[in-house]
């Protein structure tokens, strides 16, 4: 079965999808989430297979049918992708446990079932952008998640929510049709969809229109996805009123996996030297597009009384950090950029289960109603406080590693201007972050605390582990290593 997985990692939760809305209605809403859990669970297991044997023999390829690339479809699993594919189907996992009592925070009772089946869908659609070896294949995967995703964001009990879900359509839409005329236009030029043929055949065609233009369609499409400064203006709403499971997955991965294929469409497809020789305008335009982003979304993120706008606000400063990665065009940015994704992931989706807790404690996510939040609820406490910690970039957490790497890739890529734009938006972290440790450690002792309880164990576990990676990836080198051997693989 092993040699299977790269398939099997994608097929189980599809087929299980498909099967949930029958069988849910013989054992209702429990049923939906053990199968959502159990298809998860053996995809997480996959995926941590995968990345041991990515790190026995350098890379896995997987043809679909037996016919090889670019006749047929091929999975190929290197170190970038084996790190993406463990990010999302381990979120997966934790916000799926998340779910088992947190469901009814913000869902009505008859949408439950029909919102697993939506969210398993979602988590497939991520994971097979990740490890498929097909361009259109990959297209394909971007629109089962935009879908679902738009799906997911509508289904909060508030009408704001069907108008966010609707907002995100018609932004992601576009985004979409952009990301699909560029792989129209390479393949105009190419004759093949298949990236490692893209790989050989387009060094020879770099300086044609068409290739030129499939490079920038790309990238517009993919900076929409993922919220890259100044196409974020779909983010705040969609975290802000997706129910509270769906946001913590969509938060810590969503915009991870459309960063991950810039990077696959930069470093495999194109080549690092592409920017450099060809196309170093696009190469400024991406840096000042993230450094931007870097500062102004934790700047907006100051101004924000609603806590899951102000998580949303501060992702875009943090995809501009793992954008960095992409235009830095060295092994330390590089690795940096790779490395920020988990740091993110793990943080981001913490953060979310806090914003979790609050709103089904209190109904609803105001950031004054963390006031006293440590006194009643000690775990949900830590959780925010080691999760915003890392956000900054505190030494001995996952944030300061990656953060580091950028800094000396930047220097070594001589561009030393980053080094500060990287202070200065966490010196702009540092504010918010004290101004919710102030509320939830520091209240005045004659606030009433809103949250006059800890959550369930099932919402509390999520948040804890996630929080714990964040200290475990900031003490130890080993995700570091990882994310330099997958540099070192991209640069070669």
């Amino acid at each position: 079965m092993h040699e299977h997985l790269p398939v099997l990692v994608i097929v189980v939760p599809l087929m299980t999808a498909l099967l949930i809305p029958l069988l849910s209605r013989f054992g209702g809403v429990r049923t939906a989430w053990t199968l959502v859990a159990a298809a998860l669970g053996f995809s997480t297991y996959a995926s941590w297979a995968l990345l041991a044997r990515v790190g026995q023999e350098g890379f896995v390829r997987y043809a679909m049918g037996g016919w090889l690339a670019p006749t047929g479809i091929e999975y190929v699993v290197d170190p970038l992708n084996a790190m993406v594919l463990v990010m999302v189907s381990s979120v997966g996992v934790l916000a799926t446990l998340w779910m088992a009592r947190g469901l009814a925070v913000d869902l009505a009772p008859e949408r439950r079932s029909g919102y697993l089946t939506v969210f398993l869908l979602f988590v497939t659609g991520l994971m097979g952008i990740t490890i498929t070896g097909d361009v259109f294949n990959l297209y394909v995967f971007l629109e089962i998640s935009s879908i679902t995703s738009y799906v997911l964001i509508g289904m909060g009990r508030r009408r704001q929510a069907l108008y966010a879900g609707y907002s995100y359509l018609i932004v992601g839409s576009i985004g979409a049709t952009f990301i699909l005329l560029g792989i129209g236009y390479l393949y105009q030029a190419t004759g093949t969809l298949a990236m490692a043929d893209l790989a050989e055949r387009l060094p020879e065609l770099f300086h044609q229109r068409n290739v030129l233009t499939a490079f920038a369609f790309v990238t517009v499409g993919l900076a929409v996805k993922m919220a890259l400064f100044p196409l974020h203006g779909w983010q705040p709403s969609a975290y802000s009123q997706a129910p509270a499971g769906a946001s913590i997955f969509l938060a810590a991965t969503a915009t991870k996996v459309s960063a991950y294929t810039l990077y696959r469409f930069v470093y495999t497809i194109y080549g690092p030297r592409f920017l450099i020789d060809v196309l170093p305008t696009a190469r400024d335009l991406i840096l000042v597009s993230a450094c931007a982003g870097i500062v102004f979304g934790p700047l907006l993120a100051l101004r924000q009384s609603d806590l899951k706008r102000l998580l949303a606000y501060s992702s875009v400063g943090q995809i501009g950090t793992i954008v960095l990665g992409v235009v830095l065009l060295d092994p330390a940015g590089t690795a940096g950029g790779i490395l920020h994704m988990w740091n993110h992931a793990a943080a981001k989706g913490a953060l979310f289960c806090v914003a979790g807790a609050l709103a089904a404690r209190t109904g609803g996510t105001r950031v004054k109603d963390l006031a006293g939040l440590g006194r009643r609820a000690p775990w949900t406490g830590a959780t925010v406080t080691i999760a915003g910690l890392s956000m900054i970039g505190v030494p001995l957490t996952a944030g300061f590693q990656s953060k580091w790497l950028l800094a000396t890739g930047a220097l070594e890529a001589g561009m030393p201007l980053v080094v500060p734009v990287l202070l200065l938006s966490s010196l702009f972290t540092v504010i918010y972050v004290w101004r919710i440790g102030m509320l939830v450690w520091f209240a005045p002792d004659d606030v009433e605390p809103k949250v006059t309880s800890e959550v369930p164990w099932s919402m509390r576990i999520p948040g804890l582990v996630l929080a714990g990676l964040c200290l475990v990836l900031g003490v130890t080198s080993w995700a570091g290593t990882w994310a330099q051997a997958a540099a070192e693989a991209l640069l070669r």
